[in-house]
């Protein structure tokens, strides 16, 4: 045998000894890396519709808070360092002797319009001028905000005091539109509201606004009416309207007084805000409060969003410092050069089960320039809405992770329901909001939700045709989530509500 011969023999056997080695040791691990992608699952305590809980009572006595408030000398001024929190109770408490089915039904159904009105404003927008952004940038306040389940309007609602001396009501809260109203006496056309209507002649803080007011000129349509007074109109995507006079009114939230905020007294009010007294608007505007008030808190504000069912777990809304308590991760606001009103983000992808699905990317979720697409965080949505293309490989990456539990028939806008009767607990994946800069784990109540009390629950997402995507309250309920204007972010922190 030459050494040629041998060399080769030699090189053979080294050959095969790594083989026999690869094989050995090497395919176990590959055989075992399919566990490393094992789905994730999270446990779903099954919950049907609550039925509508009894009123409960506030913390405090409103008398005894409005008369803390005439007690004091003036009106909090922007040197005060305190923070405002009052508590947030689920507004199911003022529900009219409605199922829990209806409640749902009509809820489901001002989603729709109220969807629709903000992709078809957006839209608008794109081909309209920018907005103007007026910052002004220091103390701090809060308010308890409820769930609007109960009014079938998909909302949120803080009670605080109009006027001098304050008279308490229910305000929605909505981060997706900007006008502060409430209904005014005298009423030409209101709806039914819990708490009498507010009657500016008895409020010594009550101050019209004239029509060459730079007030009156910030707003989209003003008018004037035959007493040279600044008239506004809002308009809702539902039907809903508000009209009357804008004027400036002291706001009390508990002890906390703030003066001459921009607000429409209306005198003719009609559409679906049965229940609460008017709308305290928390978008970007530059009517919106935030924006009017901004310097007496710094420019932060945040809100939990109770869960649904959980009738007497109190959660707040809070001004001030306080409301970055709490770790959150936090992501950049986007700013649409074509509209303020909406807070923009920047959603990168979804996972589910730990995996991120394939098909949905950021390119899906952009804002471009012209002011079109993007994603905002809105508190008066209900259901989280995903441009087409991502909602399907969304819901087709959820159904297979959920295959071994049986198929329930479709319900309104829900395409992908389960029937869990007779079960208390159940598995689902895991669903994971990947924003920039900040993953945001979904607790399973706030994606698989129940729709009646057989025990139908539904995937909570939907799709949309517009190319503006939304994260609605449902997928927000249990999070504080942090507005930090002045740093332009916004964060996310789970079991906030306590």
């Amino acid at each position: 045998m030459t050494a040629m011969e041998g060399g080769k023999k030699t090189l053979h056997l080294l050959l095969l000894l790594f083989l026999v080695s690869f094989f050995n040791f090497q395919l176990p691990a590959a055989l075992s890396a399919p566990a490393a992608l094992q789905l994730q699952t999270q446990s779903l305590a099954l919950r049907p519709l609550p039925s509508p809980p009894a009123v409960a009572s506030w913390p405090e006595s409103e008398a005894a808070a409005a008369a803390a408030v005439l007690e004091s000398e003036s009106e909090t001024s922007s040197s005060a360092a305190t923070t405002l929190s009052m508590e947030l109770q689920h507004i199911d408490a003022l529900s009219f002797n409605l199922t829990p089915q209806a409640l749902f039904h009509l809820r489901l159904q001002r989603d729709a319009s109220r969807v629709q009105s903000i992709s078809e404003f957006a839209a608008a927008a794109a081909a309209a001028a920018p907005g103007g952004n007026v910052s002004r940038p220091r103390m701090g306040f809060s308010s308890s905000v409820v769930s609007g389940l109960a009014q079938g309007s998909g909302e949120y609602f803080t009670r605080l005091g109009v006027g001098t001396p304050p008279r308490y009501v229910y305000m929605v809260l909505d981060t997706g539109s900007d006008v502060v109203w409430v209904q005014c006496a005298p009423c030409r056309r209101c709806y039914s509201q819990t708490d009498p209507v507010f009657d500016p002649s008895k409020s010594t803080s009550f101050a019209a606004i004239s029509c060459s007011s730079p007030l009156c000129r910030r707003l989209d349509s003003p008018g004037c009416n035959q007493r040279r007074r600044c008239q506004y109109q809002v308009s809702y995507g539902d039907g809903s309207f508000t009209l009357g006079e804008f004027s400036t009114e002291t706001l009390t939230f508990r002890r906390t007084r703030v003066g001459r905020v921009a607000i429409g007294c209306g005198h003719d009010n009609e559409g679906l805000f049965i229940g609460a007294a008017g709308l305290l608007g928390l978008g970007r505007g530059t009517l919106s409060f935030p924006s009017q008030a901004g310097r007496r808190f710094n420019n932060k504000f945040s809100y939990c969003l109770v869960d649904r069912s959980a009738s007497t777990r109190p959660s707040s809304v809070i001004f001030g410092d306080a409301a970055l308590s709490r770790p959150a991760r936090f992501t950049p606001l986007l700013k649409n050069p074509k509209l303020d009103t909406f807070y923009y983000v920047e959603l990168l992808g979804i996972s589910v089960g730990g995996t991120r699905v394939p098909g949905i990317t950021a390119s899906l979720f952009k804002l471009d320039p012209a002011g079109n697409g993007g994603v905002i965080v809105d508190s008066g949505t209900s259901v989280t809405r995903l441009t087409r293309p991502a909602y399907v490989a969304l819901r087709d990456a959820f159904r297979a992770g959920a295959s071994t539990l049986k198929r329930g028939p479709d319900f309104s806008l829900f395409d992908t329901c389960y029937d869990l009767s007779g079960r208390t607990e159940v598995k689902v994946p895991t669903v994971v909001l990947h924003f920039r800069g900040a993953d945001v784990s979904l607790p399973a109540s706030n994606y698989l939700i129940p729709v009646d009390s057989k025990g139908t629950f539904c995937f909570a997402f939907a799709g949309t045709m517009s190319g503006l995507s939304i994260v609605g309250n449902i997928q927000q309920q249990g999070f504080r989530v942090v507005f930090d204007l002045a740093g332009s972010r916004v964060g996310f922190s789970p079991r906030g509500c306590a």
